[in-house]
């Protein structure tokens, strides 16, 4: 953990004041990982029949409120535990550097889950209620990733957690709202995309790995050790990727999402960044790029999606 004074942490992190405090407080790298799952199960649907907008839009917001509550619940949480403070890396900071009430960030997070939960009303007045349950439980773990007496975070589950309801859950709620049905295909062409959603939260524990064993937390990062991580980071990768190919081989995705190939350069420069760091600093651009590997691959698979709709192309 950096020992950096607090005026020294916010300039090395290049913090600005005033807005800038509550954008960095949703955690913006990560909002992607709401938008892409709806992109990909909308286009999965588009490829059956035209998709209803108002269902999409609704959908992509309550995902990305959801997801800002989840850091807001984070940032909350960690706090009053003591888990971070002025010198954290990787948090928003809004609490023990910008000096926001934790009151105001939990009341946040909660009325973002309000919002959420009043889209998800028309969206289940307009498709099914069944949809209820399936946010119900999807906002529960948000709010137990880092809350609750045994947070998800703390554990070794919570890479596969975040892949689960941010990837798959997501992909096929977005899709079955469309079509009012649910296919085995969907499922499968979520699971690279929940990998890559994991390895985002891989890629957090692995540059907070120390101040999260001393803590107490016990993530894969810390169970693998640093250089462990890494190669489990490279695995996840390589399926993700074996995945793909095999997926367009088989004819479930077209030939088209050869394209999310192009995300492979970020993938590598998040291996590559996290190798030979020790501090939180210098990994922040591997975090950087592995997040940006899952909005590159996500918006490009969507995209292929997309073309094979007025384009298409088999093998």
């Amino acid at each position: 953990m950096s020992t950096l004074p607090k005026q020294n942490m916010k300039a090395s992190l290049n913090e600005q004041g005033g807005f800038q405090v509550w954008w960095r407080l949703l955690r913006p790298h990560t909002l992607t990982a709401a938008f892409v799952p709806v992109f990909i199960g909308s286009m999965l649907a588009a490829l059956q029949a035209p998709i209803h907008i108002g269902l999409f839009a609704a959908m992509l917001i309550a995902s990305i409120l959801i997801q800002a509550a989840t850091n807001m619940f984070n940032e909350y949480f960690d706090y009053v535990r003591g888990l971070d403070n002025e010198n954290s890396v990787g948090i928003g900071g809004t609490i023990v550097r910008d000096g926001i009430s934790p009151v105001i960030v939990k009341t946040l997070a909660y009325s973002f889950l309000g919002i959420a939960t009043l889209l998800g009303v028309y969206i289940c007045a307009s498709s099914s209620w069944w949809i209820a349950l399936i946010g119900i439980i999807s906002m529960l773990f948000g709010y137990l990733y880092t809350g609750g007496p045994y947070p998800i975070a703390y554990t070794p589950f919570g890479e596969i957690t975040a892949g689960i309801f941010m990837g798959t859950v997501i992909i096929s709620i977005s899709y079955y709202i469309q079509m009012l049905s649910i296919s085995w295909t969907v499922i499968i062409v979520s699971i690279p995309v929940a990998i890559f959603i994991g390895a985002i939260l891989l890629a957090n524990n692995i540059r907070d790995r120390v101040g999260d064993a001393e803590n107490g937390r016990k993530t894969i990062a810390i169970l693998l050790g640093h250089e462990g991580s890494i190669r489990f980071l490279t695995v996840i990768f390589s399926i993700a990727y074996s995945l793909t190919i095999l997926f367009i081989m088989l004819g479930i995705l077209p030939v088209w999402s050869l394209i999310t190939f192009l995300s492979i350069r970020k993938a590598t420069n998040a291996v590559k960044g996290f190798t030979g760091k020790k501090q939180p600093l210098e990994m922040m651009p591997a975090m950087k790029a592995t997040a940006q590997t899952n909005t590159i691959y996500g918006f490009l698979l969507g995209l292929s999606l997309l073309i094979q709709l007025f384009i298409p192309l088999t093998l």
